[in-house]
């Protein structure tokens, strides 16, 4: 292997985690976080652990599969922890490790700007079909 520079070496740290870059390890990150099962996931623990029939509830419109699959890809990503407490019945608590609670904000903002900005979406939509339906048509 040649001997490189330090500006070689700082250069190669840089493309190493550069998302930009087909094989960057960084896209599976932003993959994972980009799934709007696990923004919601976040963003419901934000506040404190809660159990899996409590996330159930809040997250209007999940399947139990699609939870499970989500919260035991969370926890294996270190993002959730998953706490069995013994007892009649058997409880289990979901919440966020240190990791999860420093991209808390990111999710709570991004869910904050897609909430308030649904109407402009919506009507951009509207106007880009008419648009298409008039090439279409023409």
């Amino acid at each position: 292997m040649p001997t490189m520079t330090a500006a070689q070496r700082r250069d190669l740290a840089k493309q190493e985690f550069d998302a930009f870059l087909a094989d960057c390890p960084s896209r599976l990150v932003l993959d994972r976080i980009s799934d709007k099962w696990v923004t919601l996931v976040i963003a419901s623990l934000a506040d404190g652990p809660l159990r899996f029939s409590e996330l159930s509830r809040q997250l209007a419109g999940v399947s139990q599969k699609m939870l499970t699959q989500t919260l035991r890809t969370l926890e294996r990503d270190g993002l959730v922890t998953r706490t069995v407490t013994a007892s009649v019945p058997v409880r289990v608590d979901y919440a966020l490790t240190d990791l999860g609670v420093s991209l808390q904000d990111t999710v709570r903002h991004l869910k904050t700007w897609a909430e308030s900005h649904v109407p402009q979406v919506r009507e951009a939509q509207e106007a880009y079909d008419r648009r298409a339906g008039q090439e279409v048509g023409a």
